[in-house]
């Protein structure tokens, strides 16, 4: 088995590294003046089941874009170089949202997307938390592993250690699935019910609105408010404030991926939303270090759930 990680931030590629007893194989990434690079693997790869972890989450210094293209190049690379199975593990999948045709002549970009990196040569794809499970395996004509990020929360909700009434909710329809996922996990984990809700929210025009609508009774619980990724923090200011008016006692709010762009920071201060729970898909670069937000920021490793997802994978690659 070879591992190879191509982000800028290596330390959830390092986590993964470390629990599966397997060095990242070592790369040159070349830039050149013009913006250009070459990637190049240093070990030969014939023969080999290879993983390649990129998350492809944007930054100042590389665009989700720049990310995309030196994952297509490096898998391609490996595949002309002999590798027997190239797959690709990417927590944070990059235009996975826009997934069906909302208006004329929209692109489809989640297929777009999956056509470009199995032209590439990807054998298989291990995602965190897509933000709809069937577009994308409807999307991939190869296998696709989806890992859900509740199962990363687990041991901090221990640690937390909340002994009052607990309620999971999705803060719009298209999340309900996941929410109630983890409702029936949690009820294992606790023993005891786990109440559900689920909110309103409806976009038009690029704008989100919502009536304050929450289906479900949340009254005196902590309710556990659970998305795929935070962006601007609208979408979860707005729940949590609608569940405190329901008579929420406390919202924590989750997230597979952080990505806390625009105004993630005012929206995110405000009080209705007690904590903020993130796996480290992608590095919460765009918050401020001093900030209201940081105080209330926890951050769990998805290194073991991609660990265990390369280690049965390559198992059965084995076999």
């Amino acid at each position: 088995m070879q591992i190879y990680a191509l982000d800028t931030d290596l330390t959830l590629a390092q986590g993964v590294s470390t629990l599966l007893e397997v060095a990242l194989a070592p790369l040159e990434n070349r830039a050149f003046e013009d913006g250009e690079h070459k990637l190049r693997p240093l070990l030969d790869p014939r023969g080999e089941d290879v993983y390649v972890i990129h998350s492809l989450y944007g930054e100042p210094q590389c665009s989700p874009h720049d990310k995309l293209w030196q994952l297509l190049m490096f898998i391609a690379t490996l595949r002309n170089h002999g590798a027997a199975r190239v797959t690709a593990v990417v927590p944070y999948l990059a235009y996975a949202r826009k997934d069906r045709q909302t208006k004329p002549f929209d692109p489809v970009s989640l297929r777009y997307l999956a056509q470009l990196l199995e032209a590439a040569g990807v054998a298989q794809l291990i995602v965190l938390e897509a933000h709809n499970v069937a577009a994308l395996q409807n999307a991939f004509r190869c296998p696709t592993l989806h890992l859900q990020a509740h199962q990363a929360f687990g041991p901090w909700l221990r640690e937390w250690g909340e002994t009052g009434a607990l309620a999971v909710a999705s803060p719009d329809p298209g999340g309900v699935k996941r929410a109630q996922l983890w409702r029936e996990s949690l009820e294992a984990m606790v023993q005891q019910p786990v109440g559900f809700a689920m909110l309103d929210k409806r976009r038009t025009g690029g704008v989100v609105s919502s009536e304050d609508l929450v289906a479900g009774d949340v009254a005196g619980m902590t309710v556990l408010l659970l998305d795929d990724l935070i962006a601007s923090g609208g979408t979860m200011q707005r729940a949590a404030a609608a569940l405190k008016l329901a008579g929420a006692q406390k919202v924590v709010a989750f997230a597979a991926h952080g990505l806390f762009t625009g105004a993630a920071e005012q929206a995110l201060a405000d009080d209705s939303i007690s904590n903020i729970v993130i796996t480290d898909s992608v590095p919460a670069f765009r918050l401020a270090a001093d900030g209201a937000v940081r105080g209330k920021l926890s951050v769990v490793s998805a290194a073991p759930l991609l660990a265990q997802a390369i280690k049965a994978c390559h198992a059965a690659w084995l076999r």
